[in-house]
């Protein structure tokens, strides 16, 4: 697969190098964990996380809490011996650095809590093979090309000829290299991660009037949130020694990994199906169901919506304006028996386990059920175009949950 998160982020390459002008503020990233819930053991063993921070806002303080035991596939948990004997048969035959992939994963279920099972060990192994092929650090083609590109279309927007930057790239770097000298031959993701780290620290003797910013916001083998990770860190202590920023874990193989497996499975998903989980991971965590909820909504109201799993507008991160989905919602008010500020108390969680409990969520579903005359689906695979320089194809959420529950089925047939 191609490096879709990383990818998107090169279109906005510099986007931190000056104020941006109005409309060119980046998408909401949603990264809440979210507190244990009860799910039926008829579906895969849910994994547990500490706890909910403030929606979408890595500043707000996370507090932690003990996960409590969830079901699981198995009649006891497996011990780590036993895990790690089933993740050798799970893991494929033929991969660089197998025993240092076992335990880098084993090593992330155990400090995580998650138990031990083929669902979770096959679900996080086909996640790290869609998104890096088994590369702890992720090569990206052409790489240099992409980034000079990217400098140039962001730098005419303020009337900076290339030239000019790259004379002033021409300086050397902490490594000795100049920063013109790193860009061309980048070659893998973390490179590029320390160049910018570098040009961010280094900005002001590089004479160019603008703000290095680090645009790069995904990165290491499971292509994890760098907001995310500083946000699971606030709710649940990292196990390993940390040598620099939580930022520079990510984009090593152990930490990228940890961090990869938590945003997986390290909350109570209420999903029948890992693939679910899988568009969760593309597309923010409990998409899948909310897309449940807005189809529910084009039925009892009529109206097209953006089956996108976000039930809320945002900007920079904060819920903004009215949605279309909150459009559609507010004309149910008086057959919900619901007022718009109820509702719209609701809809603060959507990107929280707690909305599925919620009475809109339950008073909608109980009336669209009551409707079609059978229960709704409670998930349904987000439509979401997936863009990057690098893709041609009509690329979706649903593509990439299917190539990816592909491989995940791939993995348990090896059990």
């Amino acid at each position: 697969m191609p490096r879709l998160p990383l990818l998107v982020a090169l279109l906005s390459l510099l986007a931190g190098c000056a104020t941006p002008p109005p409309g060119d503020a980046p998408a909401p990233q949603p990264t809440a964990a979210s507190e244990p819930a009860a799910v039926p053991a008829s579906t895969p063993p849910p994994a547990v996380v500490a706890s909910e921070p403030e929606v979408m806002d890595a500043s707000e303080p996370v507090e932690a809490a003990v996960p409590t035991p969830v079901p699981s596939a198995s009649p006891r948990r497996l011990t780590q011996a036993e895990g790690r004997a089933l993740l050798a048969r799970l893991l494929p035959p033929r991969m660089p650095d197998r025993a240092g992939w076992s335990d880098d994963i084993l090593d992330a279920f155990t400090a995580l809590k998650i138990p031990y099972s083929a669902e979770y060990f096959c679900a996080a192994a086909a996640v790290i093979e869609q998104e890096s092929s088994w590369q702890g650090d992720p090569g990206v083609p052409g790489l240099p090309a992409i980034v000079w590109k990217a400098i140039d279309e962001r730098a005419s927007r303020y009337h900076i000829p290339l030239a000019v930057v790259k004379t002033a790239l021409l300086k050397p770097s902490p490594t000795g290299a100049s920063y013109k000298q790193r860009i061309d031959t980048l070659s893998t993701e973390r490179q590029m991660n320390d160049l910018f780290e570098d040009m961010a620290r280094e900005a002001s003797n590089l004479g160019l009037p603008l703000n290095m910013r680090n645009p790069i916001r995904t990165g290491g083998p499971m292509q994890v949130s760098v907001e995310f990770a500083e946000n699971h860190v606030r709710a649940w202590p990292y196990p390993y020694a940390q040598r620099g920023s939580v930022r520079q874990q990510v984009f090593t193989r152990r930490g990228g990994t940890y961090f990869g497996i938590a945003n997986l499975l390290h909350y109570p998903a209420p999903y029948s199906e890992m693939i679910y989980r899988f568009a969760d991971y593309n597309a923010g965590r409990y998409a899948s169901r909310n897309v449940a909820f807005q189809a529910a909504l084009e039925k009892l109201t009529g109206r097209k919506l953006s089956l996108d799993g976000d039930l809320l507008r945002y900007q920079n991160g904060r819920p903004t304006g009215t949605s279309d989905s909150q459009s559609a919602l507010y004309t149910l008010s008086d057959r919900l028996k619901l007022s718009r500020e109820a509702m719209q108390r609701d809809l603060q969680q959507e990107k929280m386990s707690g909305f599925g409990g919620s009475e809109t969520y339950k008073r909608v579903f109980a009336l669209a059920d009551a409707a079609a005359g059978k229960p709704l689906p409670r998930a349904a695979l987000p439509q979401i175009r997936l863009k990057s320089p690098k893709i041609t194809r009509k690329l979706t959420t649903a593509w990439f949950a299917e190539r990816v529950d592909g491989r995940y089925q791939t993995c348990l047939a090896r059990k």
